[in-house]
């Protein structure tokens, strides 16, 4: 090559690495932050909410985003950011996520769980929150950033709250928020939570989520001999209780492997627990049948179901009085509001905010699924329960289902990208303004 081309070859390189070397810097900037995140321990039980607190308050510094902290239950901080929008009138937009995360068994980890490593070969970050849902809080946060250095101005205000306990229940964090006067002196007209990864090329936006049911059967029958036998023991009432829960568990689950229903359509049923026996220094008394036996059943009821009838199956057939059995709830919630309506958002043309979601992932080059019921609980239901519209959603395509799993990761390309539509939605969102005919007058602007 000669010294004039080996001249212009230089220059198209350079030209190249002026152009991606702010690029790149930026990203690993991001990615940076994603990892100092997840490095923070916020499992349970002692999950340390005072630093993640801090960091997020020292992001929102650097976003120029008013903050408070907000203690319904002491050292349970909840902190409210906020983006002041244009016009102050108009409801606002909550973008809710998270702080805690369930505990890990760091021994079954290929990486610990709280380095937030990056592996070299695929760039999958390992560490636990990584999909369940520090991923989440972090790309609000990161969208922002990108539509402020875009000097782009919001007609709504933001507001963005990082909540404790959710992976508890959520009463010591969302639940007192939902409830509480400063939510309803936000104005909130939407909430965006979590969702889940999705194995497919496509994203999964959740309208409606499965309510809890946690039901404990008991059994009490005529303690006797291990070598007797004889009618209604407690063991062979609960068994019978047991088979019976079996069979109708085998018939929803039949229906998602048939492809009739998805999984957040039917009624899951577990047993989570079997108490049984009397102990010995040795394990179990076994020459001796007991007078009592429990099992416990992690039910999770969809809003489309119908959860009188199986309230009456629970009274009628796996917990029949005339067997010696009774039941309790550890947790029961309903599926229908105040007014008796099922508790669930519109997931069609008649909520804006569903069609400025499903069109603010399309700009941005994302697919989309048919819309679902999410298949356990989320931060999300409170909302909902208050006659607010909340749509779960977590951008995470190509990856697999790894919440509360071991390995639990997130590719950093997919984290980066999930930004880059969330930055589409908060644009979509916050400059949304309904005509008084009910006309979208600002998508035209979009």
């Amino acid at each position: 090559m000669s010294f004039n081309g080996l001249t212009r070859l230089f220059c198209f390189i350079s030209a190249v690495l002026l152009v991606l070397t702010p690029f790149t810097i930026a990203n690993d900037s991001i990615l940076s932050r994603f990892q100092q995140y997840l490095q923070i321990n916020t499992a349970h039980p002692s999950p340390n909410y005072r630093q993640a607190a801090d960091f997020i308050l020292s992001q929102a510094k650097s976003l120029s985003l008013e903050s408070r902290t907000i203690e319904f239950v002491e050292n349970k901080p909840l902190i409210l950011l906020k983006w002041p929008g244009k016009n102050p009138d108009l409801p606002s937009i909550l973008l809710n996520s998270h702080t805690d995360v369930v505990p890990v068994e760091p021994h079954k980890w290929s990486h610990p769980p709280f380095d937030a490593a990056i592996d070299p070969e695929d760039g999958n970050i390992y560490a636990r929150g990584s999909q369940d849902m520090k991923c989440v809080g972090l790309q609000y946060l990161e969208a922002i950033r990108k539509l402020k250095d875009s000097k782009f101005e919001p007609v709504r205000t933001i507001y963005i709250s990082f909540v404790p306990d959710e992976e508890i229940g959520g009463h010591d964090g969302a639940e007192k928020f939902a409830n509480s006067k400063n939510f309803d002196e936000m104005n909130v007209g939407i909430v965006l939570d979590e969702g889940l990864a999705s194995p497919e090329d496509y994203y999964r936006l959740f309208y409606a989520e499965r309510c809890p049911m946690w039901l404990v059967i008991k059994a009490t029958g005529a303690p006797g001999h291990g070598a007797k036998l004889y009618d209604n023991t407690a063991m062979e009432n609960l068994l019978k209780s047991i088979e019976s829960v079996r069979r109708f568990r085998a018939s929803q689950f039949d229906m998602v492997k048939a492809g009739l229903r998805s999984e957040g359509e039917v009624v899951s049923v577990n047993m989570a627990f079997l108490k049984a026996g009397t102990p010995s220094p040795t394990g179990f008394v076994m020459n001796l049948q007991p007078s009592e036996a429990q099992a416990g059943f992690d039910i999770r009821v969809p809003p489309i179901a119908d959860q009188a009838s199986l309230e009456r199956r629970i009274a009628e057939e796996w917990a029949p009085a005339s067997r010696n059995m009774t039941f309790e709830y550890k947790q029961k919630v309903s599926v229908y509001d105040k007014n008796g309506k099922p508790i669930l958002t519109a997931h069609d043309s008649s909520n804006p905010w569903w069609s400025l979601i499903e069109e603010a992932i399309i700009k941005a080059k994302g697919k989309i699924g048919k819309p679902e019921i999410f298949p356990a609980s989320t931060d999300a239901r409170y909302f909902r329960m208050k006659g607010v519209p909340a749509i779960g959603f977590s951008p995470m395509a190509n990856t697999p289902i790894l919440l509360h799993d071991h390995n639990e990761f997130l590719n950093k390309e997919e984290y980066l990208k999930g930004i880059e539509v969330y930055e589409s939605i908060l644009k979509a969102f916050a400059s949304f303004v309904e005509a008084k005919n009910g006309k979208d007058s600002s998508r035209d602007e979009l």
